[in-house]
């Protein structure tokens, strides 16, 4: 439970930290162990980190999906209920509908660019898994074309001391009555 408190550790495999404040560009590049993500992630995160709208709009759907977020809002529509409005709250229903409105913004912002880290990602995956199928293919020719070079050295020393054992195996014949 602690972890979900908004406190980041690593598991013992080294993989990224529970909390999501791992997902803000900004932490992500301060992290030590960048060596173990992936390019792309960087690069993104290096994309990100360098606007100050998209950071804006990071911490923001960074704050928008944690369990703060829904804490304080309980805490202000009780305050706002009980101390300025009395029921039916039509200034709380506007606040609240705006709110939905800038949220559903946020929402689709974060899609848009977790599509677009997606397709970067899978770019790079797709063009690294091109490289070493053609890497294979090479190194699978070579080993074909030394096979082959291997097998037809074996088979001239083969052939070779087969007629030479052949040829002194095989008697001379002086003797005319012996065909």
């Amino acid at each position: 439970m602690a972890q979900q408190a908004g406190h980041q550790s690593t598991s013992t495999t080294g993989t990224l930290p529970h909390s999501r404040s791992y997902l803000r560009p900004t932490r992500l590049l301060s992290q030590s162990e960048r060596e173990k993500l992936h390019p792309s992630v960087l690069a993104e995160a290096e994309r990100r980190a360098a606007s100050i709208q998209l950071r804006v709009a990071d911490a923001i759907t960074a704050f928008a999906g944690s369990m703060n977020f829904v804490y304080l809002h309980i805490l202000l529509f009780a305050v706002w209920m009980l101390v300025f409005e009395q029921s039916p709250w039509p200034t709380l229903t506007l606040i609240v509908s705006l709110e939905a409105i800038f949220l559903s913004t946020f929402v689709m912002i974060g899609q848009n660019r977790q599509a677009a880290f997606q397709q970067v990602k899978a770019d790079h995956d797709y063009n690294a898994q091109e490289h070493l199928l053609e890497e294979n293919t090479d190194l699978t020719r070579a080993i074909h074309e030394l096979t082959a070079q291997i097998h037809q050295r074996v088979l001239a020393e083969v052939t070779a001391s087969t007629s030479s054992s052949a040829s002194a195996a095989s008697p001379i014949q002086d003797d005319p009555t012996k065909p």
